[in-house]
């Protein structure tokens, strides 16, 4: 048995020999070659069909019939059928904390295509004004509306709590005003803050009721109180910027720094006006009611319409010339003060002073209107002349006033506002603003010499401004109290001010305009303001 397996073994042992020098043969060995060299051959010839076929596919699908092709098939996408379509296999599907691209508005809200929409620019005719009101103050306060309100140019309501009656021996002056609605009923939310008033919660829904009107052609929704005063021309100018396809908030807070903190720093106080882009407000119109039923504890209307923004992730876009005023008492110092912005509006107009003196508060606000309505653009804005000579300081303010200073002041002084006013709640320390104030000077030798505007006329394309000196007490005290020194300017009567317009994107990139003293007269005093020329400096490095 032993011999067996050994005989056994060395015949497998030969025959793997035997078959490993028989595949090293020559006839093998050239079939071997042959085969490696058809399996090339192959290779190659499949990615030369692959890259032809590549070619090929490239070619069809950059072609112009497919990319037509293509366009449409995006197209029908985008239509209310194939949105319908996808959502009826898909709604199992979706995901609510995913944000996927919102669909187009309702073609309802537009009469043009899209392509000649985004070639038209943004005019009155594209903003839907929505103005809280309330019933027992309309009738007063329908006269500050009046002031800015074009009825013609402009869309929008006031919304009441309850039907307005007119009174005996008033007249029906609706064709001059926004139309009135009644708000909804909002009995049927919560509200549980024990200092407010529910109306607050009618308030916020204004936007969403502006909204649920269905009107064409709506690029934004701009809310405001009944007791403020905007300027159009700069709305739309400040409007423009934004894009209205977009979610977007616009607004300011307050100018005081406890209702920032108890609101929000990061929250548009509406007396000031809130901008809304249509894509937001389709938005909050799905969401607004249940949202507000989460915050019964708030205080007004602009914290709750904060608070659903806020859910929808959306920031706050503060544009500075949006005022809420908070304040009261003489708001001079806030009006000669004006930021390098253009003007949009105010709020709380009766709670301050009469701007002008010897004026009634509606009286002031229609000569304050005039002036806006003269020179939209460069209402308010400021410029600083420098006369070394004499040794003092002029400060325009267009369309308010010019305050001469009896020494040189720099700029960055001039900047910080004059502390002429309380906060809303009553505090007048320098604490409580949000912004860069100063205290007003103790020594009336110190204080500036007040004119104040009384006029405007056409002249071309610029506008020439009277301004008259004020003759107040604080005259008759600087007379005596700073003798034998003079106040400035001690001759002059009257400020004549030629203002130049503005170019149309001065928003964009703005800066504080130039000024140029020409003459003065026994009683006149001429000065040139304007949009400052390329390459000039300032008038304090051209005057010091």
């Amino acid at each position: 048995m032993m011999m067996m397996s050994h005989y056994d073994n060395t015949d497998s042992s030969d025959f793997r020999l035997h078959e490993k020098n028989s595949c090293r043969s020559p006839l093998l060995r050239s079939r071997n070659r042959r085969w490696r060299h058809s399996r090339i051959g192959t290779a190659v010839v499949m990615v030369a069909a692959l890259l032809l076929s590549t070619t090929v596919w490239l070619s069809v699908v950059f072609s112009a019939t497919t990319c037509h092709f293509w366009i449409r098939v995006r197209e029908w996408e985008g239509s209310p059928r194939s949105r319908s379509h996808f959502h009826t296999h898909n709604h199992r599907h979706s995901f609510p904390w995913i944000s996927t691209p919102p669909p187009p508005p309702p073609s309802s809200n537009r009469s043009l295509s899209l392509s000649e929409e985004k070639q038209e620019e943004l005019s009155l005719k594209h903003i839907v004004f929505g103005i809280a009101g309330s019933s027992h103050l309309w009738k007063r306060r329908k006269e500050f509306v009046r002031l800015w309100w074009l009825p013609n140019l402009m869309r929008g309501h006031v919304w009441l709590e309850d039907n307005y009656k007119l009174q005996k021996g008033q007249g029906d002056d609706s064709l001059q005003l926004p139309p009135i609605m009644v708000s909804e009923d909002i009995s049927r939310f919560r509200y549980t803050n024990p200092t407010g008033h529910p109306s607050g919660l009618r308030i916020s829904r204004i936007v969403i009721e502006c909204f649920r009107l269905g009107l064409p052609n709506v690029r934004w929704f701009v809310l405001a109180d009944d007791d403020t005063i905007f300027n159009s021309d700069n709305l739309v100018a400040v409007l423009s910027k934004y894009d209205p396809t977009e979610m977007v908030y616009i607004g300011t807070p307050s100018e005081s720094h406890s209702a920032n903190t108890y609101f929000s720093h990061s929250m548009a106080f509406g007396g000031g006006g809130i901008a809304i882009s249509y894509p937001l407000a389709e938005a909050l119109s799905n969401i607004h009611d249940d949202c507000i039923d989460r915050y019964p504890k708030l205080y007004g209307s602009d914290d709750r319409l904060h608070a659903c923004i806020t859910e929808l992730g959306i920031p706050l876009t503060v544009e500075p010339g949006f005022h809420q005023w908070d304040i009261r008492g003489n708001a001079h110092g806030l009006l000669s003060s004006h930021p390098i912005a253009p003007f949009v509006s105010i709020h709380h107009v009766e709670a301050v002073d009469p701007f002008y003196p010897g004026l009634t508060s509606l009286d002031s606000l229609k000569l304050f209107t005039k002036a806006m309505r003269a020179d939209p653009r460069s209402f308010l804005q400021r410029s600083i002349c420098y006369d070394l000579a004499g040794h003092f300081t002029l400060v325009v303010s267009l369309g308010y006033v010019v305050q001469v200073f009896p020494n040189i002041v720099l700029p960055r002084d001039l900047d910080r506002s004059e502390k002429t006013y309380t906060a809303w709640n009553r505090l007048s320390h320098r604490n409580e603003f949000d912004f860069d104030t100063r205290d007003p000077h103790r020594s009336i030798c110190k204080k500036p010499a007040l004119f104040f505007f009384k006029d405007v006329k056409r002249h071309g394309n610029a506008t020439v401004g009277s301004y008259a000196r004020a003759t107040g007490k604080d005259y008759l005290k600087r007379k005596v109290l700073c003798f034998p020194r003079s106040p400035p300017l001690n001759h002059v009567k009257n400020i004549q001010v030629l203002g130049f317009p503005l170019r149309k994107n001065w928003h964009l990139v703005p800066r504080r305009l130039c000024c140029k003293i020409n003459q003065s007269s026994d009683a006149i005093l001429k000065l040139t303001v304007g949009q400052c020329r390329k390459g000039a400096l300032s008038s304090v490095t051209d005057s010091v």
